[in-house]
């Protein structure tokens, strides 16, 4: 799967992991308004084997293939969106 990568200019260290460039309409308008100015910064291919930095790639497809989003936080950060 392509995977477009966004990051938040108002929440450091916050992506947006999208299956679609651009389309926000799977993300809740709520967490639309949290993330904030949304920035594009990278597109990957993704697979449940790709080894991620901050995350389990079968997780991410998971959240993608279920919600249509994968929203990741900072190392630590137990925000609730």
């Amino acid at each position: 799967m392509q995977c477009y990568i966004y990051r938040s200019k108002h929440r450091h260290q916050t992506y947006l992991f999208l299956p679609k460039k651009g389309d926000f309409s799977e993300v809740p308008e709520s967490l639309v308004k949290l993330f904030g100015e949304a920035e594009f910064s990278f597109t990957f291919e993704l697979n449940d084997t790709r080894k991620l930095m901050l995350a389990d790639s079968a997780e991410v497809l998971r959240n993608i293939n279920e919600n249509g989003f994968f929203l990741q936080l900072p190392p630590g950060d137990k925000t609730r969106f």
